[in-house]
């Protein structure tokens, strides 16, 4: 649709493809004259919005958005000369969509409401469209109280003489405008409001004033209209009558009343008119916006602008120069969004191109609204106390006569001035600009109506002070800054200040607001032509069209466009076109090359065209030229053609004579037939002139005959109308009665027939089912038969069960995305009721400001009260005498001014306190959403640092598990006259259990008895390095250290009463804390003690064969180092658990039953009677961890570093022996396993061929066959074993051992395959059934004799299945087989296609729920700690393989959200089934290792990122900045450069495809092992920020990549990204805003760099790089071709002076080893643990499921 011709479906269409696509917001510009069709082509481009995208709820959206133009249409449009529905003020309406792209909902902002309307209309026009449809619907029942009646009847509505538009129904567009009230919200009480409001300005306009004088007049006693008007607004009438002729003057020292003369009263009257319609189209405008507004957040919008259009009239005023100064602005951005359109296309093209200039109309805006422009002096003007239209009018001359060329003065006028707009030279009169301006209404007359008994009227005035959010132009505003009543001692320029702004300035910053939004979106344009001004139908006025394109801009875009290319053709259009031109030969198979061959021979000049990428490009005349040549071409065919033809015409002159003769006999007897149609048109005037005649005479006695007629009519219709009324209601009735008559015979016929029809199938299929049983009689004894049946039903079974497991997959997918749907509710309903929360605070703090209100109006009464008394007192002083009356008079004046003086200061104390509490509001609002910010960014550094934390303790744990294996082999090498004692027993136990190492630690000073005496040669620079890094851990510790007291400080504070209320509990924790802070003291002065004598031991001098390898002071040195390793493992998990102790502290979790020994120490923490003790211990525990700090600096002086180096030289010395000696060993066990798979291959084989021969055997002999062939097995296996073990009667009866083992085995899988050959009886039992229904029709067909006997098959009778728990049994002595087979042998690319995602994970915890279930601690810690010691042991063995990392992340998280599922707690168990609440953990609290499991995930996340860090990294470069994906675009290479050599040997080894092939290959697998989708989002935002930061750096490096075509390069090779992440539904992972650096320094190299603007545009651009990065590429930018210019010095220093002030790191470069923190978001599983399987295939037959 989009390149069809001009329609406002195809711009509609472009915009919404491009908010789509571009993902930016666009604007539709509707602008023309009036009556050239704006406000239908806006309903037509939202009318299109609506129908393409729908609403994203069911709240039908897009009929609320539609529903909007009736009422606007009705309140702001009305009839001109021009245009019939003639929009009187501009809109901007705002379509918002999603992320889906559909409509959530709308806001509408209007500009400039022609409010003068209201109150007079020029002739052949009317008011607004409202009031007439009031007057034509006043005849019903709920309009009556309005006493609304003719519009002939109202002056407001009669002035223009034309009430009635042709073909419209005012009382049906009556009910078309409050059916869209109804839609959008308006209830009815609000319409009643809103119709009774619009009455009483009618019945305003009708209210007479009578003159007494010049200068007063009066309003008759009980005027019939000001007295509806009274009675519809709910005011007095008295004060209403009185402030109509009277206005109030106040002065320095006194305030009077004065009266007006009728003219200025009518004025006053037409402008309260006008200010109430203003006011009352400000508040529909608010309700419409209210009913359009969406909850859900707006991703992107569409904005529809439908604005007036340039306009000149004979008389010119405000209005028109408002709307005038608006197209200027408009104007002069059509100019420059179509000229940058323009060059885009040429630059998109890539033809050469030189940058030009346009015509800007910017001095013409500056004439109006810059310094000491018009506007200003007209505000100027408004300001001065006797400011005039004339004296305006002058000072309009004295400024800018003969100083603009735009603005002249008329030469017969000097109340007038032109202007030279781009269209037209406009004249405007100056008389009425300054009352416009103004817009001036007494304040007394708004006081009545605010005092009023209408709620919704004073409503309407209440806020007016406040500026509507939905109008640009807070049309109608009151100005009271001449009117208001001034104290005697207040200063000149403090009260009213919000009243000063005028209707100029306000629309003014409105058009400017209106800029900055099409600006910041993309425009798209519809400019509507008025074929004449007549309003007739098809009927075109040239001249008037040319005029209009010349005002709107269009004739000076064509302009523009021709200094280029204004022609240009696609290759395969202009071929189509020019074909003719071409011989065969020149035809190739290549479009372009062709259409090239052509030009070059037609057009000799090359200037003349520019071939683009895809079309061709033509200076002026090109293209006439080659339709010239086209037409010669054509024009010799033609010439041919008429040879031959003109021959053949000859030949048929006959015929054509022969024509001839018949066309003259045609003619006669047309001659005949005219000469009697005259005869009837005689006859038929005739005719005509009797008609009229009689039409006069029936006339007449018509006339008189009416009058009766009418009313014979009225009783008449009415009579026959309730007769047809009756008659329906008669047939109505009827007609339901046969209804139900004739369905009770229908239903009883049918019930009848249906009874028949049973009967006869009973009676069929009895004597069919007789005839079968007799046939399956006969065929059950049949053996051929049976054996068929059992095939056919074999092939059938496995089909549905094939069927029925694909349903149950379908199944699970179904459930796993009810799963995740459920989870975003969740979090989304959490959202929420934290907004509920927000807004009650709120509301409770507004209640607090309402009570202080009420207080001071409480004060205010009593003041009034005071007054009240005053009064009372003066009255009884006036009746004391006369004497005493000037005094009294003095003091009524005083108490006056007292009054005065008090209403103000209430006023005052008023707006004090609503400015208060809006401060209060908007102050609490910006701190809530500071310190959330600052608490998120809190959350992330913390998240961050402990991450880190957990990276290094990895490292460390790597490295002492390296250690301990080289103790452990220089342990094994055995030594003469020396017996080890085994010092590392500890490592057999969990690292998370202590008790081992603490007595192992107590051990340690028995064993150091000789000393060595000499040193080593020290390695200095290993030594700094080590401790370099010992201070750096230590300023850590100091920091976390501080961090902890500041937390330990927080929590105290804010958690007093809780402790108050549990105290046994609070003190049982505080013991415990201070009991492990008491017992790592004194592991530290143990520790201490250790060093001590070690350091002695060394400096001690002895022989050099003491310090050798395996003797005692080298022993003392190990057992050292490995006790340091392990107290350095323990002291990091001490500082971990009491953090998290501290979390839960604060959370107030209640404990559970644990396994852990703080049980102990809580019984004995409770012995503690008052809270001095609690206090104490947690001193105690502050001190020890401070005190901690001193054993690392001793440890860091004694120079223990250089003893682990000299230890580790030594290892790696045995090392080397060693791996020569276990290389021996591997190669020999290696030739024995190549021996064993020989001889297994060759008993698979043997074992195939008597499966074969099995399977040929029949059902009932296969069992027997196969148990036999397995008992000779055995027995010739026992036989062979028994003969090779005689000699060895150990070995034999191990072998028999482990025989027996194997038939334990083979019986349980013999139970296995029992239990499944039940089931599958069951199942082909119910198959059967169906089956033989199914075939109980094909049978009837066989005949007797085909019958054959057949035996009876035997019944089998199952037994009843187990129900399962969801556990799995195992022994204790099976655990390591179980660590081994299921973590350490298990390769993941077979689980992850053939089983579920997740299994071991499962496997394991329906293991330990068993151990659970049997309430053994002992058991559930040795499974949870040789699981996550089998886990570390695999990523280290195969740590850099992608799919392992992944599968076991994967099965990590997959058991931390098991442990959480069903550990008993609330808020887990919320998400589960009941089934699933009944296998929850029972006896144990996992919560602690629950944190080490999360631990290990964030371990295995961090080595996931670093392997695709490994992976990616050699193909960033070349794919994102070396290879050319767009091929052409960096073909020419910058001068005075060398060619750049890449990291990879061959150029484009690696290109974009290469990476997305490689993502595609990262999530497939992730996605196979069942990763959650969270974690996979965070794995791709690291992965994409990996490839952004080293993109950038590597740009920022080398100036051969800094160049226009490599910016547009990087910039298709992130579109490319981010269409992958859209493909893979990733858009919402955070990883394209990582990609935001290196998109921001491709937009750097393209955009234009030159101006003081073009810096602007950088500095606001360049958001997310670096001071230092952007100037770094404006100094490598490099041109690569005459069309570019290198960046100048002056520049870049203008870039860098107004980057000055931005506080950014001064670093150049992005840290891309930097890794984001990984969260790990509750997954609950929908899987049922008692229907999981275990295959046989994993090896885990020796668990049972329970």
């Amino acid at each position: 649709m989009g390149d069809m011709d001009p329609h406002i479906f195809a711009v509609a269409e472009e915009a919404y493809k491009q908010m789509a696509r571009d993902e930016r917001n666009q604007s539709i510009i509707v602008s023309g004259e009036s009556g050239a069709g704006k406000t239908v082509s806006a309903k037509y481009a939202m009318r299109y919005f609506a129908t393409v995208s729908g609403s994203a709820s069911e709240a039908n959206v897009e009929e609320k958005v539609l529903a909007s133009n009736p009422i606007m249409e009705s309140i702001g449009n009305a009839k001109t000369t021009r245009n019939d529905n003639s929009s009187r003020f501009g809109k901007y309406i705002e379509i918002g969509f999603d992320k889906r792209y559909r409509i959530i909902g709308a806001n509408m902002r209007t500009y400039l409401l022609e409010k003068s309307r209201v109150v007079f209309q020029a002739e052949e026009e009317r008011n607004y469209h409202i009031f007439y449809q009031l007057c034509a619907s006043a005849a019903l029942p709920e309009f009556k109280t309005l006493r609304l009646g003719n519009a002939n009847y109202f002056h407001y509505t009669k002035q223009g003489g034309s009430p009635v538009i042709d073909g419209i129904d005012d009382a049906k567009e009556m009910a078309h405008t409050r059916q869209a009230c109804t839609l959008l919200g308006i209830s009815d009480s609000h319409q009643m409001g809103i119709f009774r409001i619009l009455a009483g300005i009618l019945h305003l306009g009708n209210v007479g004033f009578t003159s007494r004088d010049a200068d007063s007049c009066t309003i008759p006693h009980k005027h019939e209209p000001l007295t509806i008007f009274c009675d519809l607004m709910g005011v007095e009438y008295q004060e209403m009558s009185h402030w109509l002729c009277h206005r109030k003057l106040a002065t320095a020292s006194e305030t009077y009343i004065k009266p007006i003369s009728k003219l200025q009263a009518i004025n006053a009257r037409d402008a309260l008119a006008k200010h109430i319609y203003a006011n009352l189209f400000n508040w529909i405008v608010d309700h419409v916006n209210k009913a359009l507004h969406s909850t859900v957040k707006q991703h992107s919008f569409i904005g529809v602008l439908d604005i007036y259009g340039f306009e000149t009239f004979e008389i010119n005023s405000f209005e028109q120069f408002c709307i005038n100064y608006a197209n200027e602005k408009l104007q002069q951005q059509f100019n420059m969004h179509v000229f940058k359109l323009e060059q885009e296309e040429y630059m998109k093209e890539q033809i050469p191109w030189t940058l030009i200039d346009f015509y800007d109309n910017q001095p013409c805006i500056n004439l109006i609204e810059a310094k000491l422009g018009i506007l200003d002096l007209l505000d100027e003007e408004c300001k001065m106390p006797k400011g005039s239209d004339d004296s305006w009018a002058q000072k309009l001359y004295n400024t800018h006569l003969k100083k603009c060329a735009l603005f002249e003065k008329p030469r017969m006028s000097n109340k007038a001035f032109i202007i030279q707009h781009f269209a037209d030279k406009v004249e405007y009169q100056c008389e009425g600009f300054l009352e416009k301006n103004k817009d001036t209404v007494y304040d007394e007359q708004i006081k009545v109506l605010k005092s009023s008994k209408f709620k919704m009227l004073s409503e309407l005035f209440q806020d007016e002070k406040t500026p509507s959010p939905t109008s640009a132009t807070p049309s109608g505003r009151t100005l009271l800054s001449r009117t208001a009543v001034k104290p005697a001692k207040a200063r000149p320029g403090q009260a009213n200040k919000e009243h000063k702004k005028t209707v100029g300035h306000q629309f003014r910053n409105s058009l400017h607001l209106l800029m900055e939004t099409l600006n910041a979106t993309t425009p798209h344009y519809v400019r509507c032509i008025k074929p004449n001004d007549f309003k007739f139908p098809f009927t075109f006025d040239e001249k008037r069209a040319v005029q209009q394109l010349r005002a709107c801009g269009v004739l000076e875009t064509i302009r523009i466009s021709a200094a280029g290319f204004p022609s240009r053709w696609t290759y395969q259009e202009f071929f189509s076109r020019y074909r003719v031109l071409m011989k065969q030969k020149d035809v190739l198979s290549d479009r372009k090359q062709t259409c090239k061959n052509l030009l070059e021979k037609l057009i000799l000049d090359k200037d003349k065209y520019q071939f683009g990428k895809t079309k061709i490009f033509f200076r002026a005349g090109q293209v006439a030229y080659l339709e010239k040549i086209r037409a010669d071409k054509l024009r010799v065919a033609c010439i041919r053609i008429q040879k031959t033809i003109r021959g053949w015409l000859m030949r048929k002159k006959y015929l054509r004579m022969r024509k001839a003769a018949i066309t003259v006999q045609r003619y006669v007897r047309g001659y005949q037939a005219r000469c009697y149609a005259k005869f009837l048109r005689r006859t038929r005037a005739a005719i005509l002139i009797q008609k009229f005649q009689r039409m006069y005479v029936v006339r007449k006695r018509y006339h008189l005959m009416r009058a009766a007629t009418i009313v014979l009519q009225s009783h008449l219709r009415g009579y026959i109308a309730r007769n047809k009324y009756q008659r329906m209601l008669r047939e109505h009735k009827a007609i339901i009665i046969q209804k139900r008559v004739r369905g009770w015979l229908a239903r009883v016929r049918y019930r009848r027939s249906l009874k028949a029809i049973v009967y006869l199938q009973c009676c069929y299929r009895r004597m069919m089912a007789k005839r079968e049983l007799k046939k399956l009689k006969i065929e059950a004894r049949s053996v051929e038969r049976y054996k068929k049946l059992n095939i056919g039903m074999e092939n059938k079974i496995m089909q549905l069960q094939r069927k029925v497991d694909e349903q149950s997959k379908d199944y699970k997918s179904l459930l796993e995305k009810l799963t995740s749907l459920e989870t975003t509710y969740n979090t989304e309903t959490e959202k929420l009721r934290s907004d509920v929360e927000r807004l009650r605070m709120s509301e409770e703090e507004a209640k607090n400001a309402m009570n202080r209100v009420n207080m001071l109006q409480e004060e205010i009464t009593k003041l009034r009260k005071e007054l009240h008394q005053t009064q009372s007192e003066k009255k009884t002083i006036e009746e004391w005498a006369d004497k005493y009356k000037q005094e009294t008079e003095q003091l009524l004046s005083e108490l006056k001014e007292q009054n005065t003086l008090l209403k103000k200061e209430k006023e005052e104390l008023n707006r004090h306190i609503h400015d208060q509490a809006k401060e209060m509001t908007e102050t609490m609002e910006k701190k809530l959403v500071e310190e959330t910010k600052q608490l998120e960014l809190d959350l992330n550094d913390e998240r961050l640092r402990y991450q880190n934390l957990l990276n290094e303790f990895s490292r460390l744990e790597e490295r002492y598990d390296d250690l301990r294996d080289e103790v452990n082999l220089m342990v094994s090498i055995p030594k003469p006259g020396h017996k080890r004692t085994d010092s590392t027993h500890s490592s057999n136990e969990s690292e998370y259990t202590f008790s081992s190492e603490i007595t192992e630690m107590e051990d340690l000073p028995l064993r150091m008895e000789e000393p060595s005496e000499k040193k080593a040669p020290l390695d200095m620079s290993l030594f700094l390095k080590l401790q370099k890094r010992v201070t750096e851990l230590e300023q850590e510790k100091q920091s976390l250290q501080d961090e902890l007291d500041r937390k330990e400080e927080q929590a105290l504070r804010t958690k007093t009463r809780e402790e108050e209320e549990r105290p046994p509990m609070r003190g049982a924790e505080l013991e415990y804390e201070s009991l492990k802070r008491q017992e790592l003291e004194s592991e530290n002065k143990k520790l201490k003690n250790e060093l001590n004598e070690l350091q002695k031991a060394l400096l001690e001098k002895s022989s050099p064969e003491v310090t050798a390898p395996g003797s005692p002071a080298y022993r003392v040195l190990l057992d050292q180092l490995t006790s340091v390793s392990e107290e350095l493992d323990v002291r990091k998990e001490e500082v971990l658990i009491l953090r998290s102790q501290l979390v839960s502290q604060k959370e107030a979790i209640q404990p559970k039953n644990t396994m852990t020994d703080s049980t102990i120490l809580l019984e004995d923490v409770q012995k503690m009677k008052d809270k001095g003790e609690i206090a104490q211990a947690y001193i105690g525990l502050k001190e020890t961890n401070r005190q901690s700090l001193q054993d690392y600096h001793m440890l860091n002086e004694d120079g223990e570093l250089w003893l682990v180096y000299e230890g580790l030289k030594q290892t790696n010395r045995l090392l080397e022996s060693q791996l020569q000696s276990q290389k021996k060993s591997h190669d020999n066990e290696l030739e024995a396993l190549r021996g064993e798979i020989q001889s297994l291959k060759e008993e698979n084989n043997r074992q195939q061929q008597l499966l074969a021969q099995n399977l040929q055997l029949p059902p009932e002999a296969r069992i027997e066959a196969s148990l036999q062939h397995e008992i000779t097995r055995l027995t010739n296996e026992n036989l062979f074993y028994e003969e090779l073990y005689a000699d060895d009667p150990m070995k034999y009866q191990s072998y028999r051992i482990s025989l027996y083992k194997r038939m334990i085995d083979l019986m349980e899988q013999l139970e296995k395959q029992d239990k499944t050959v039940r089931k599958l009886k069951k199942q082909l039992k119910v198959f059967a059934k169906k089956i033989g229904e199914l075939e109980v029709g094909q049978m009837e067909n066989i005949s007797p004799g085909q019958i054959i006997d057949e035996p009876i098959r035997p019944v089998n009778i199952p037994r009843k299945e187990k129900d399962f728990q969801g556990m799995l049994e195992y022994k204790k002595d099976d655990e390591p087989k179980l660590v081994k087979n299921l973590i350490l042998d298990l390769k993941p690319r077979g689980v992850a296609v053939n089983l579920i995602p997740g299994l071991p994970a499962y496997i394991l915890f329906m293991c330990v729920r068993h151990a659970d279930y049997l309430n053994d601690d002992q058991k559930v810690r040795s499974l949870l700690t040789s699981t996550i010691n089998g886990i570390k042991k695999v990523l280290k063995k195969r740590g850099d393989d992608f799919e392992m990392v992944s599968f076991w992340l994967s099965n990590t998280c997959r058991f931390l959200h098991c442990l959480k599922q069903y550990s008993g707690e609330e808020g887990f168990m919320k998400h589960n089934t009941p089934r699933q609440n009944d296998h929850c953990l029972t006896n144990f609290d996992l919560a602690e290792y629950r944190q080490v499991l999360s631990d290990l995930a964030i371990q295995i996340y961090q080595q996931l990122v670093r392997v695709l860090e490994n992976i990616l990294q050699p193909m960033i470069v070349s794919g994102m900045l070396e290879h050319e994906t767009i091929q052409g675009v960096s073909g020419v290479k910058p001068p005075g450069l060398r060619k750049r050599t890449s990291s990879i040997a061959d150029e484009g080894t690696y290109t974009l495809d290469s990476i997305i092939r490689q993502l595609n290959t990262f999530h497939s697998v992730m996605c196979q092992h069942g990763m959650d989708p969270e974690l996979i989002k965070q794995v791709v935002k690291q992965t994409f920020y990996i490839t952004g930061a080293v993109t950038l750096n590597n740009l920022l490096l080398r100036k051969d990549m800094c160049s226009w075509s490599k910016g547009m390069q990087i910039r298709y090779n992130v579109s490319q990204l981010e269409e992958w992440l859209r493909d893979k539904n990733l858009m919402n992972s955070g990883a394209k805003e990582t990609l935001e650096p290196l998109i921001q320094a491709a937009q750097l190299l393209q955009v234009k760099k030159k101006t003081d603007e073009d810096a602007e545009a950088i500095c606001s651009m360049c958001n997310a790089l670096t001071t230092a990065q952007i100037v770094k590429v404006l100094n490598l930018y490099t041109p690569v071709n005459e069309f570019e210019e290198r960046v100048s010095i002056s520049f870049i220093r203008t870039i860098q002076m107004r980057l000055r002030d931005r506080k950014d790191s001064p670093q150049l470069l992005m840290d891309a080893k930097h890794i984001f923190p990984v969260t790990f978001p509750f997954n609950p599983s929908s899987l049922a643990l008692e229907t999981i399987q275990i295959p046989a295939s994993l090896g885990l037959a020796f668990i049972s499921r329970v």
